[in-house]
């Protein structure tokens, strides 16, 4: 199981958000860089980065901080928030991105979401299945759609998606444990590389995410709030 620690980015600064809500913003650190840093240095190999500005505005804008980090790191970065047309997705790949996460335009821009997978290849699209209950949520969560997550998730399997992210919003930034019923949920009714987001609070939560057969896992506060040490993770990492 991947380990995805998260970066979210407000103003260039390393920041979490409770619940999705700007207004429950903190920083963290002013350097993304220092942060990622530390990350590789505990042999962590993934990233996932998330542009907070981009998925207010609608459009790439901390595409200078991916660009930093994919430079001057070895990390494989899961870049979103915001991509909503072919030339973010241009900018992101090309600023650094391994992969990208498209949530919103998913939802409202279908045909512009399936090119990609059709372009890019399923390896480099990841589905972002956000949910306020079941039911899928856009626009950095300040929209919730008539979509039900199975249906969704469904959908883009039938069109090549692989790699799905599902973040149970009720649960991001909580430290309250992420949704293991609706993970198994979605994992007995659809065959996909699922990403777990939202949530995680302990180390021992880890483990049974692998065992539910969960393909990553992606952890921001807890790592910030000093929940799960990267040591932890680094000795998680290796014994795998």
């Amino acid at each position: 199981m991947r380990i995805l620690p998260a970066i979210d980015i407000i103003e260039g600064k390393c920041v979490r958000l409770s619940k999705g809500d700007y207004t429950t913003k903190k920083i963290y650190n002013e350097s993304p860089l220092e942060v990622a840093k530390a990350f590789e240095a505990h042999g962590i190999q993934h990233l996932h980065l998330v542009d907070l500005d981009g998925a207010k505005s609608k459009q790439i804008v901390n595409y200078k901080v991916l660009e930093t980090l994919a430079s001057q790191t070895s990390l494989k970065i899961d870049f979103g928030g915001g991509l909503k047309s072919d030339t973010d997705l241009k900018i992101a790949f090309e600023s650094g991105a391994n992969q990208i996460t498209g949530g919103s335009i998913a939802v409202k821009d279908s045909d512009t979401f399936v090119s990609w997978i059709e372009n890019y290849g399923a390896e480099k699209i990841i589905l972002g299945a956000d949910v306020k209950g079941l039911y899928i949520a856009t626009d950095g969560w300040l929209e919730t759609s008539q979509l039900n997550l199975f249906d969704f998730v469904q959908s883009y399997q039938a069109k090549g998606i692989s790699y799905v992210i599902c973040t149970d919003i009720s649960k991001d930034g909580m430290l309250e444990g992420p949704a293991f019923e609706l993970y198994r949920s979605l994992l007995s009714k659809v065959n996909i590389k699922l990403i777990a987001s939202g949530g995680i609070s302990t180390f021992e939560e880890l483990p049974q995410l692998q065992e539910l057969g969960c393909e990553g896992v992606i952890i921001g506060k807890a790592i910030y709030e000093n929940r799960i040490s990267l040591k932890q993770i680094e000795k998680f990492i290796l014994s795998s």
